[in-house]
């Protein structure tokens, strides 16, 4: 399954972000961006965008070689263990890319272009220059993107800390009532900054009740079609996706549902891995619960059957959390 490419650009991360400098309007955010980019540590490398036309999921599933990993925490962004593997974060994005960037709001998209300060000059890049049409949904379909070598210039510690002053934590909207001692004791610059490579997609938003098929379908062909995009931007490397519970927060998705689909797409769009970060041991389960889900569909399946069996399975959309 190879993806067709929308459009490309590919930024020097120093003229960027002097270039398109970004908008941080929240006070806490222009505190951790004063950390993460003190004068004399400028910006280095490309970044290359790439945006990416919905895939045609395939009539069967097809034979693969996705390594299935857990773990209980939230991401690291940690170095490849082997140099010719390649390893891909998701972003949990907005239709419109990296939009509430600068605002008060700590979700997890919020949060990885805080660390990815650039990110935001890439924004604004993008909507001055429409070099990539910012957008990971449009006319209805999905069209997610992927962002290659940005650096991640500082570490966020978003839970709560009584020790270190914090709480109730930073995420959500407890960023933006938060001190700023809370913020800078949350927050660890790194020297030398690590690089990070991103794949932006949409969960849908907006429904209630039981899950149909149609919604399954499009479920599948972002995350699909994310991950295609991340294997064809790898340049023939082995690739491995960092993914959590994505659409499961502010928009309500099932947990076990949205893991088994993700499980899914990586067959389908042939990853050499996918590193599911459950948070917490309550988040294993659900993840658990859906490998034994993934595990039972076999190689050669009829993917129409597959979607009417899980939709058989009875998952329901629950309430967003507020975040």
């Amino acid at each position: 399954m190879t993806p067709k490419m929308i459009s490309q650009a590919v930024y020097d991360a120093a003229t960027l972000v002097r270039e398109h400098p970004a908008r941080w309007q929240d006070a806490n955010k222009q505190l951790v961006h004063a950390i993460a980019t003190p004068p004399g540590a400028p910006h280095r490398g490309r970044i290359e965008v790439a945006r990416w036309r919905a895939v045609r999921l395939p009539e069967r599933v097809p034979e693969s070689r996705v390594v299935f990993e857990a773990r209980a925490d939230l991401f690291d962004y940690a170095p490849p263990r082997e140099a010719q593997v390649v390893e891909w974060h998701l972003n949990f994005a907005h239709s419109h890319l990296f939009v509430a960037y600068g605002g008060g709001l700590m979700a997890q998209d919020e949060l990885q272009v805080a660390e990815h300060p650039a990110l935001g000059s890439l924004r604004e890049a993008l909507v001055a220059t429409g070099d990539v049409q910012p957008l990971t949904v449009e006319g209805g379909a999905p069209t997610p993107i992927t962002i290659a070598g940005v650096e991640r210039r500082c570490a966020i510690a978003t839970e709560p800390n009584l020790a270190e002053g914090r709480p109730y934590g930073l995420y959500g909207n407890r960023f933006r009532a938060a001190s700023e001692e809370a913020v800078r004791k949350a927050v660890r610059r790194l020297d030398p900054p690590t690089r990070s490579n991103l794949i932006a997609m949409e969960a849908p938003v907006g429904y209630s009740g039981p899950y149909t098929e149609a919604q399954l379908r499009f479920i599948l062909t972002t995350a699909a079609t994310g991950f295609a995009g991340a294997v064809a931007a790898s340049e023939g490397r082995r690739v491995v996706v960092h993914t959590g519970f994505w659409g499961c927060g502010a928009y309500g998705g099932d947990r076990e549902l949205m893991a088994l689909l993700q499980q899914l797409s990586a067959r389908l769009a042939g990853l050499d891995g996918l590193v599911f970060h459950t948070f917490d041991e309550a988040g294993m389960r659900h993840h658990e619960a859906a490998l034994e889900v993934s595990r039972s569909i076999r190689s050669g399946s009829a993917l129409d059957e597959v979607l009417a069996r899980i939709v058989r399975r009875g998952y329901r959309w629950g309430v967003g959390d507020g975040t």
